[in-house]
């Protein structure tokens, strides 16, 4: 069989660790388990029963659902039965969800829920290759129709087709490292979503590059929190399974802190705004504790950032320091570190720009947050640091055999393993951005000379003000959005006199502050609208622009009282703005901003 098929890799595991657990999740408050032999019981299943149910080898099979157990054990059917994954995103639209299985040509849909289920129905039958659905939740009200079953009548269904084991074997047998594992599509910020597609030495490459930045084991606990309809997870997943962990598997990231005090899990991929939240969080509370409190936290966190320094460098701590960071680490820094279960070896960290304050911050505290560069089209990881080779405000440097350069204009160019085929059905797409091997990512980045790389901004949203002058966005929002009494910022530049931002406050933290201030309010319509708030809120944003060049600093800003959300379709997956979706929805307040 083909060692590169990470079908084959995680089938081997599953022979290895039998009654171990290899899935967990949480049902009606207690923590259950699927054995590593039970999982492959059913991912068996599910490959005899797309195989009984006539799907070819390499056809596409779409799920529609948030995180479960049973995400994953359809995933790796689908992979046994030599087919292809189309995920959808759990809370994308009916015409979304259409457009992926239009596209990819699926013929099976596994659905999560009554959400999912509900769309999907008013596009069954009017599309030419979608012939069945089968539900994850046994509670959703499923219409009399024998191409429309329960997960359970489905593996049911696989498990009494004794003839279709064969053919599993004999596909797995027939299987290639270029057999596609997936169509991924691109939320995009911008434009039509294209799939992308990866293929199973892709995902290996991943797999084969993870172990040279830190260790991982068997007994190790990883939680699921991205969506693993996303490549960062899915391809985080394969390897912790490929190395016999248990997955832990979180279908509301709301519950994010909690699933981790539970499971204390060793690993969690996260993006940068789940860091950005918890360091507001314990700033804020310092903001209402005693002065005795407030001295001993920052003495802490001064003692734990000079450890930090030393241990990035490589370099012993002198006794001293040793003891102090001994004690700092007793009193407050361990407590930190228990909010996210207290067993954290590493965070994986990608999607967005992190403050190198806030990831210092973290390093002080005790904890390795992997922050590293990838996009769907390099299967997620392209660089990353090590804990002994780490350097703040980067996202570390190339894993193996990934090759990186900057185009005249900036634009990080990369050659590797992990680079996708292509765009599934877009020719012209994929000639754009794969050029003699070379994949044109669209980020500007700059590369240090012991080979660290930085991006400095998408390269479609560098903004150009009326003065000719040029803006990152990225940078001004960092240092703005870093602050624990704002929690989204989304600047304005492009075309303008000067730069303005739109601003969603913390309202945690305003709220805390109005009623120290002795501000009323009775919706927070009224307290972002408060001149008392503004006045606040502009002296916030100066003191954090101070460092920056004129035309870059914000001279006008617009509070908002709700966040950006995904439901809204403001925000993609991974929790990053869309741009252009925002700024037309705002857009009549903007113009009433610069006419002021």
């Amino acid at each position: 069989m083909e060692k590169q098929n990470i079908a084959v890799i995680i089938n081997g595991q599953i022979q290895k660790y039998g009654e171990r657990a290899a899935l967990k999740y949480k049902e009606d408050g207690a923590w259950r388990e699927i054995s590593w032999r039970e999982m492959g019981r059913q991912v068996n299943a599910v490959a005899r029963a797309l195989i009984k149910l006539g799907l070819a080898e390499k056809q596409a099979v779409a799920i529609f659902a948030a995180n479960s157990p049973w995400w994953t054990i359809a995933d790796l059917g689908i992979l046994n039965a030599r087919c292809m994954v189309a995920p959808i995103h759990a809370p994308s639209t009916m015409g979304q969800a259409k457009y992926i299985v239009d596209d990819s040509n699926a013929r099976l849909i596994f659905v999560g829920g009554q959400e999912q289920y509900a769309k999907v129905m008013k596009f069954f039958g009017q599309t030419e290759g979608l012939q069945t659905i089968v539900c994850f939740d046994r509670h959703v009200r499923l219409e009399q129709n024998p191409n429309i079953m329960y997960f359970d009548d489905f593996l049911a269904l696989g498990q009494a087709a004794q003839d279709a084991g064969a053919e599993v074997e004999a596909r797995l047998g027939r299987a290639r490292a270029d057999d596609l594992v997936t169509l991924i599509y691109t939320s995009g910020t911008t434009g039509e979503p294209k799939g992308v597609m990866l293929d199973h030495a892709n995902f290996y490459h991943q797999y084969i590059s993870l172990p040279e930045r830190f260790a991982m084991f068997d007994s190790d606990r990883s939680l699921c929190l991205l969506p693993l309809s996303h490549v960062f997870e899915r391809a985080w997943t394969y390897n912790a399974l490929a190395r016999g962990m248990t997955n832990h598997y979180c279908a509301d990231p709301k519950q994010a802190l909690e699933h981790m005090q539970e499971v204390k899990p060793h690993f969690v991929c996260m993006v940068p705004r789940f860091y950005e939240k918890i360091y507001s969080a314990v700033f804020n509370k310092l903001e209402s504790a005693p002065e005795n409190k407030r001295k001993l936290f920052h003495w802490a966190l001064q003692t734990g950032l000079a450890a930090g320094r030393l241990r990035i460098d490589n370099k012993p701590l002198p006794l001293g320091l040793k003891l102090r960071h001994a004690l700092a680490d007793a009193l407050v820094l361990k407590k930190i570190r228990q909010l996210t279960g207290g067993e954290i070896r590493v965070f994986p960290c990608a999607g967005a720009p992190l403050s190198p304050e806030i990831d210092e911050f973290f390093w002080a505290v005790g904890i390795f947050v992997c922050l590293g560069f990838g996009m769907t089209e390099t299967t997620a990881t392209v660089t990353c640091p090590s804990a002994d080779h780490k350097r703040f405000g980067t996202c570390g440097t190339a894993i193996k055999d990934t090759e990186l350069k900057l185009a005249p204009d900036g634009e990080l160019l990369v050659r590797g393993p992990q680079v996708m085929r292509g765009y599934y059905n877009k020719p012209e797409e994929t000639a754009k951005t794969l050029v003699d091997g070379w994949l044109y990512t669209g980020d500007v980045a700059a590369i240090d000379q012991d080979g660290f790389m930085s991006i400095t901004d998408r390269k479609k949203d560098l903004m150009k003000t009326s003065g000719g002058k040029y803006i990152a966005p990225q940078p001004v929002e960092n240092a703005v959005g870093k602050d624990h009494f704002v929690e989204q910022i989304l600047l304005v530049a492009d075309g303008r006199k000067f730069a303005s931002a739109l601003i969603v406050p913390c309202f945690e933290s305003l709220e805390q502050w109005a009623q120290a201030n002795g501000v009323s309010f009775a919706s927070r319509q009224e307290l972002v609208d408060n001149p008392r708030v503004v006045e606040f809120y502009a002296q916030r944003v100066k003191e954090l622009t101070k460092d920056l060049e004129k035309h870059e600093k914000i001279q006008k800003f617009i509070l908002l009282p709700e966040e950006f959300t995904i439901e809204e379709g403001e925000m993609t997956p991974t929790l990053k703005l869309k741009r252009k979706v925002i700024l037309a929805k705002y857009a009549d307040r903007i113009e009433a901003m610069y006419k002021e």
